[in-house]
C-alpha cells in the first residue's frame, strides 16, 4: 500500500475540495482508493485468520464514501481528509473502524450512539455483568492503548429504569460504548502499519465481543 501517494491526494484534495478538482483528477482518485480497497483485501484475510468469529468484509464493502454528509452538516467542506473503512462489518453491531488522514489516523471500534434498542440493550448487560465490561476496560493493556472509552456526552442522571446508587452507573450513563487509539499519519509510512493493526485489533477484540453479544441476543 503506497500511503504517501494516498497522503498526498488529500493534501492536494484539502487545497482544492471541491467537485472540480475532483473530477479533473478522478484517475487519481481511483488509483489511490484501488490501493486502499486492496490493503484492505489484504488486512481482511489476516484478521480472518487470528479471529474464528471475523467477519468477512472486502475492501470495496467496507470502505467509506469520501463525500460528507452535508444533509446532516452542510458546513463542511464537500469531501473528507481521510480514507476511512469498517472490517469485521457484521450487520447490526460494531466493526473494526480504520482511518487513514492526513494528519491524524486511527483504529477504533465499538458502537457510536447506538440507537435506543440497542443502547438500552447494553445497558441491560452492564446491568446483568457490568463486572466483565469493567474489567475489560480496566486491563492494562487495554487502558496503555485506548485510555478508556471514548468521550462523548453523557446522561446527567441515571437512565429510565436504573437507579442512581447503581454500582456501574459511571457506565450506563453512557451514550457512545466505542474506544479509538489514535496515531500520527507519518506511522502509515514506517512499514508496520500491518502489525499495528493486528495489535490493536486483538486488544480490542474482548471490548467489541461484549458489545455485540449485548446488541444480538
Amino acid at each position: 500500500m503506497n500511503f504517501q501517494n494516498q497522503i498526498d491526494f488529500l493534501k492536494n484534495l484539502q487545497k482544492n475540495n471541491n467537485k472540480e478538482w475532483m473530477d479533473a483528477n478522478r484517475k487519481w482518485y481511483k488509483e489511490v482508493r484501488d490501493d486502499y480497497i486492496g490493503w484492505l483485501d489484504m488486512m481482511n484475510i489476516k484478521l480472518a485468520a487470528i479471529d474464528d468469529e471475523y467477519y468477512d468484509t472486502p475492501g470495496k464493502k467496507g470502505i467509506n464514501r469520501i463525500n460528507n454528509n452535508l444533509m446532516f452538516h452542510p458546513n463542511k467542506p464537500i469531501y473528507k481528509d481521510h480514507f476511512g473503512a469498517g472490517l469485521d462489518k457484521r450487520p447490526n453491531t460494531g466493526d473494526f473502524y480504520v482511518e487513514i488522514g492526513i494528519e491524524r489516523s486511527m483504529f477504533a471500534g465499538g458502537l457510536w450512539r447506538p440507537d435506543p434498542k440497542r443502547l438500552r440493550s447494553i445497558r441491560d448487560a452492564i446491568d446483568y455483568d457490568g463486572e466483565e465490561l469493567q474489567k475489560i476496560l480496566n486491563k492494562k493493556s487495554f487502558r496503555k492503548t485506548f485510555g478508556g472509552l471514548y468521550e462523548d456526552a453523557k446522561l446527567t442522571n441515571a437512565p429510565k429504569g436504573f437507579s442512581n446508587n447503581h454500582p456501574h452507573i459511571d457506565l450506563l450513563r453512557n451514550k457512545t460504548f466505542a474506544v479509538a487509539m489514535e496515531f500520527s499519519s507519518q506511522e502509515a509510512l514506517n512499514g508496520n502499519i500491518d502489525k499495528k493493526l493486528i495489535s490493536v485489533y486483538k486488544e480490542m477484540l474482548p471490548f467489541r465481543r461484549y458489545l455485540n453479544q449485548a446488541v444480538t441476543v
